[in-house]
C-alpha cells in the first residue's frame, strides 16, 4: 500500500469508534474523544504499525485494531499535552484544541478514556492472546514510566534549567521515540514475528523516533503556524530545551539524515521488503508539518 492507501484505511477505521456512544448519557465525552481522534494528522504510528505487520508476514486487516489503538493512545497524548496545566495550547492540526471547545475537565477525562480505549481495542480485537497480550505490553512500557509519561514528567523537570544533550535525549527518548519504537515493535508482534524481527523494529523506531523529534524542534523555528496547523515559536518564547537551542539549524539537518540513515539500515538483512520503510523515514526527514 501507499501512505495515502494507509491512511484512508485507517481514518475509516478510526471513524467507527465511539460513534454508537454519542447517543449515550455520556455521549457529550464520546464527542470530545472523537473530535480530536478524528482530527486529522499524518497517521504514522498506525502506519508503522500496518507495515510492520506486513514485511513480518502478518494479516493487514487482522492488525487494524492495533493500529487504530496505538493512535487512541497518541491522540489521549495530545490532548493532555495540549491542557493549561501542560503546554496550554490552543490549536492543534489547525483547530482549537480539546479543552477550548469542550472545556479542561472534558478534555481530561477524553484523554483518559481514549488511552483506556486503547488497551480495550488491541485485547477485544480478533488476533490470537499471545499476540494480543504482546501488543499490550509492548504499548504499556511505551507509554508509562519507562516511556511518554516519565519522558514528559522528565521534560517538566527541566524546565528553567540548561540541560545536557544526554539528558536531552534521555527526555525525547521516552517522550516521542518510546511510541514511535512501540508502533514498529507492536506490528510484529501482531505478525507473529520473531525475535530478530522484534529487534530490528525497535532500532529503526528508535532512530526515527529521534530523528522525528530534532525535524519536530527545526519546524518549529523554520515553519508557520499555517504549515503546523500550531503555533511555532514556543519552544524559544518558553525558554524550552530543545535541539536547535543545543546544536543550531545545520548540525541537526546533519543529525537528522544520520539518524534516518541508521534507522533504515537496521532493517537490512532481517525484513525482504523494506521500501515502503525506507521512503517514509526518508520522508520524515524533510517533512514540512
Amino acid at each position: 500500500m501507499t501512505e495515502k492507501e494507509y491512511k484512508a484505511l485507517i481514518d475509516k477505521a478510526l471513524d467507527g469508534y465511539f460513534k454508537a456512544h454519542e447517543e449515550l448519557p455520556q455521549g457529550g465525552l464520546a464527542q470530545a474523544m472523537r473530535y480530536s481522534l478524528l482530527a486529522g494528522g499524518k497517521r504514522i504510528r498506525p502506519m508503522l504499525v500496518l507495515e510492520f505487520c506486513r514485511v513480518s508476514g502478518g494479516d493487514v486487516d487482522a492488525a487494524l485494531p492495533v493500529a487504530c489503538a496505538l493512535e487512541m493512545l497518541h491522540t489521549y497524548s495530545l490532548i493532555h499535552d495540549d491542557l493549561p496545566c501542560m503546554d496550554n495550547d490552543e490549536l492543534r492540526r489547525g483547530r482549537p484544541t480539546n479543552h477550548v471547545v469542550y472545556g479542561e475537565c472534558t478534555a481530561t477525562l477524553a484523554g483518559d478514556a481514549l488511552q483506556a480505549e486503547a488497551f480495550g481495542t488491541i485485547l477485544r480485537s480478533g488476533l490470537p492472546a499471545d499476540r494480543r497480550a504482546a501488543c499490550a505490553e509492548i504499548l504499556a512500557g511505551a507509554v508509562g514510566l519507562d516511556g511518554m509519561c516519565g519522558g514528559q514528567y522528565l521534560d517538566m523537570l527541566g524546565e528553567g534549567k540548561k540541560l545536557t544533550a544526554r539528558e536531552l535525549d534521555e527526555i525525547n527518548s521516552r517522550k516521542t521515540g518510546a511510541l514511535l519504537t512501540a508502533a514498529c515493535q507492536m506490528g510484529v508482534a501482531a505478525a507473529g514475528g520473531n525475535e530478530k524481527m522484534l529487534e530490528a523494529a525497535g532500532m529503526f523506531g528508535a532512530g526515527l523516533g529521534m530523528a522525528f523529534q530534532i525535524r519536530d524542534d527545526m519546524l518549529d523555528v523554520l515553519s508557520t503556524e499555517e504549515e503546523l496547523g500550531k503555533p511555532i515559536g514556543s519552544d524559544a518564547q518558553e525558554c524550552k530545551n530543545t535541539y536547535m537551542a543545543l546544536y543550531g539549524q545545520e548540525e541537526c539537518a546533519r543529525m537528522v539524515n544520520k539518524l534516518t540513515d541508521y534507522a533504515k539500515s537496521a532493517l537490512n538483512g532481517v525484513f525482504a521488503d523494506t521500501g515502503f520503510l525506507c521512503g517514509l523515514a526518508d520522508s520524515l526527514a524533510l517533512r514540512k508539518k
